[in-house]
């Protein structure tokens, strides 16, 4: 437990960002999750409509430094390229 009054604000303001980073990733991770599963079914039309929903929480998560910006981007690159190989 903390025991200087800046150790417990720490605590305090870690577990508001424990919420949003929570958050954060399960929105990266179920996007992806289904996007997947749509480009391994060959269905790309539904997973070309996922892709500015993924995009929007990978932007999202680079803007709360929840990301790195080069680790959005290369999941991004791969999604295009895993679409683009569906024909």
């Amino acid at each position: 437990m903390p025991i200087t009054s800046s150790a417990k604000k720490a605590l305090r303001a870690a577990k508001k960002k424990r919420v949003f980073n929570i958050r954060s990733k399960s929105t990266i991770d179920k996007t992806l999750k289904e996007f997947r599963t749509l480009v391994a079914a060959k269905k790309k039309a539904e997973a070309t409509a996922l892709i500015p929903n993924l995009y929007q929480a990978l932007d999202k998560a680079v803007k709360t430094d929840f990301v790195k910006a080069n680790h959005a981007s290369r999941i991004k690159s791969r999604a295009m390229s895993a679409l683009k190989k569906l024909g």
